[in-house]
């Protein structure tokens, strides 16, 4: 039987704990005490730039070889970040997915950011039979229960996770990018608003990887 659980709107002590001290096990231990053995981390990156996709991804850690270091991506640096990518990939069950800028201007980053996860979730090679999620939002149609968790980054090393390979993966899409549009520096800001972003837009226009329904892109 499926069935989805609603965010937690309250942190407990051990939670505002945990937001000091760095994300732990113990969501996903709790779960696997009640029957689910295979605990998925779900998280996204790339919400907030006015280029590029969303980019989600599902992680399945090994309770006996968890990395070390693991949080919240935005907590590490760029250094960091990619090693624990390569520790995670090489140590984990792990599938990414995302939505483009096209689809985000079509449904809105909230529907692309649930249904980027979604797919996420549903291509890894393992099937997930619990699923922890960034945020406050549970995706539809999930193949097994699931639970947001507000600032999940920093509460679960599972989302922690994969916050780090969906940050690492959507930065190398956008490095990627820079090579196919020069001049909008996308290497040097991702895609977010930055002073010299929105400066090159102003000169040059969007281009197709540019979202449309985002101010200032979007025509009132």
């Amino acid at each position: 039987m499926r069935r989805n659980t609603q965010p937690d709107s309250l942190f407990s002590a051990d939670d505002l704990a945990a937001l000091q001290t760095g994300p732990d096990f113990a969501f996903e231990r709790r779960a696997i005490d009640e029957g689910f053995p295979l605990i998925a981390g779900l998280d996204e990156a790339g919400r907030g730039p006015l280029a590029g996709p969303v980019v989600a991804a599902a992680v399945i850690l090994d309770p006996d070889n968890i990395p070390d270091g693991l949080n919240d991506s935005k907590a590490l640096t760029a250094a960091r970040r990619e090693e624990l990518y390569a520790l995670i990939l090489a140590n984990a069950t792990v599938a990414i997915a995302s939505a483009s800028a096209a689809e985000i201007d079509r449904t809105n980053i909230l529907r692309a950011s649930l249904a980027s996860m979604r797919r996420a979730l549903f291509s890894l090679p393992q099937t997930a039979s619990y699923a922890l999620i960034d945020g406050r939002d549970v995706p539809p149609g999930l193949p097994c229960p699931g639970k947001a968790l507000v600032k999940g980054d920093a509460r679960s090393v599972s989302i922690a996770a994969a916050s780090i390979v969906a940050k690492v993966t959507r930065d190398r899409i956008m490095t990627r990018a820079c090579s196919l549009f020069p001049a909008y520096g996308f290497s040097r800001h991702m895609g977010y608003a930055s002073v010299v972003h929105r400066a090159a837009i102003a000169e040059h226009g969007p281009c197709p990887l540019h979202r449309m329904s985002f101010r200032p892109l979007r025509k009132d």
